[in-house]
């Protein structure tokens, strides 16, 4: 005879398996600041817990069935934070860069960071370059990592390059199209995210994938980031189930 634990268990496994899975889903990762406040602990406190429920949810999503996970790690507009903060930030992401290879290996993880990398500290650029490389071939989730990343930035130096192709000659203005902007852009190859979630009751993109988001399904949770669970993830999913995704066109209710 089955218990009753079993019995959720298998009850919630099929409540899983007819949902429709976003291929990819993109979060920003907000509230590790805020979390650890409330507990009277330090800022870094919060962001090391943070990168903690980033490898929960690296392994819930692929096991739910997402393929594609994207999230904001830090932007183009954190510099502007305390310099001891910035620095714990840098130290935590050296650190991750360690443990996302060893997690990657054990899950055939295939991660890619994006952003501008020039302004990050050399060692951390080698590490980066390293799990890359390592980690290329992997059919499991594909993780992306946005470092140093900001979207208008991102796009101006898509433009600079498309420009430069131009002058060139390489290249006629009027043969540039949104297919060749995408590709330019530093998530080229990947698909477009199906679902943005951002947490700790926050809403708006913070220059995040402007170009990409244009007809994702946004999901906001007051859940912070340390907090955020495979239970939250559900959630998320279940609400994109129940968007009628039209993409601009009409699409019978």
């Amino acid at each position: 005879m089955r218990s009753p634990a079993f019995l959720d268990m298998e009850t919630e496994m099929s409540e899983e398996k007819e949902l429709t899975m976003p291929k990819h889903v993109a979060i920003i990762l907000d509230g590790n600041g805020r979390w650890a406040k409330a507990k009277g602990m330090p800022r870094n406190y919060g962001h090391a817990q943070g990168a903690k429920t980033v490898e929960v949810i690296c392994e819930e999503a692929y096991k739910m069935g997402i393929e594609y996970l994207t999230v904001y790690a830090f932007s183009t507009e954190n510099w502007s934070r305390p310099k001891s903060e910035v620095d714990a930030l840098m130290t935590l992401l050296r650190n991750y860069m360690k443990t996302c290879l060893k997690t990657a290996e054990k899950n055939r993880m295939c991660v890619r960071v994006i952003g501008e990398k020039s302004r990050l500290d050399e060692d951390i650029r080698n590490r980066i370059a390293e799990l890359e490389e390592a980690t290329k071939d992997n059919d499991g989730l594909h993780f992306t990592i946005a470092i140093n990343y900001g979207s208008r930035d991102e796009i101006t130096r898509a433009v600079r390059k498309l420009a430069a192709w131009v002058a060139e000659g390489k290249l006629q203005a009027e043969e540039i199209t949104e297919e060749m902007i995408s590709e330019t852009l530093d998530t080229g190859g990947l698909p477009e995210p199906d679902l943005l979630i951002r947490t700790c009751n926050e809403q708006r993109v913070s220059n995040f994938l402007l170009w990409q988001l244009a007809y994702t399904e946004f999901y906001f949770t007051p859940v912070a980031w340390p907090d955020f669970t495979k239970e939250e993830l559900i959630r998320a999913v279940e609400a994109y189930n129940r968007r009628n995704r039209k993409y601009g066109g009409l699409k019978e209710e």
